[in-house]
């Protein structure tokens, strides 16, 4: 059965979860959903997703939202490669790693958080762009400091590449996009290098995505 994905070339949410479908390697068609010109907020979208975000996957007649939901479906519908540990302990601690971004920083620096600063508050693009900062080096900061005291090895939990690795590599994205010095964060630096050296993760960042491609053209 044919797995749809509406997301955006830009959106890390969208970022995670193309990783988890190549990782799975399981075939799917991307949708492209303009969240920067308010395509989310169209008639058609709305009844894709009632939230009026990205990613939303559609697998027959399930309508799935929010990222991590997603990619626990997918470990449950195709078990191999796991994304998370069997064991309650890793699991808990995989989750944690990957609640940091997909529950704390990401969150505070999405569009919709930029316009209201703009539309409140009258932020202009300097101080839109210093509080994303502000938010993805706390994010980058806490992993710095997480992954010190438990190191890859290679990955965060071993071996096995999965979910908290997706996640942090989403706030690396986050970083590159902000063009950061990751040289205050080694670990996750490190971390980030041997996710990107996969093709899942490689072919899946947002520079590498045909509406980026466009972007820089036009």
């Amino acid at each position: 059965m044919t797995l749809r994905l509406y997301g955006f070339w830009r959106s890390i949410a969208s970022f995670r979860v193309r990783v988890a479908l190549k990782l799975k390697d399981l075939p799917f068609q991307e949708v492209s959903v303009d969240i920067l010109s308010g395509d989310q907020f169209s008639s058609d979208y709305d009844a894709v997703n009632a939230e009026r975000v990205v990613p939303t996957l559609v697998h027959g007649e399930h309508r799935l939202f929010q990222s991590l939901a997603i990619i626990e479906y997918l470990d449950d519908l195709m078990p191999e490669p796991r994304l998370l540990p069997s064991d309650p302990a890793d699991r808990a601690y995989a989750r944690s790693l990957a609640l940091v971004t997909v529950a704390d920083a990401h969150p505070l620096v999405t569009p919709r958080v930029r316009n209201h600063l703009i539309g409140m508050f009258g932020a202009n693009a300097k101080a839109v762009e210093d509080w994303a900062r502000h938010w993805t080096i706390e994010g980058l900061a806490t992993y710095e400091r997480l992954l010190d005291r438990r190191p890859p090895a290679p990955f965060a939990l071993g071996q096995q590449v999965g979910l908290a690795d997706i996640c942090i590599a989403g706030q690396i994205v986050g970083a590159h996009f902000l063009k950061l010095d990751l040289t205050r964060f080694p670990r996750v630096a490190g971390l980030a290098d041997q996710c990107f050296a996969l093709p899942a993760f490689a072919t899946s960042h947002p520079f590498q995505q045909p509406g980026y491609k466009t972007t820089e053209t036009s």
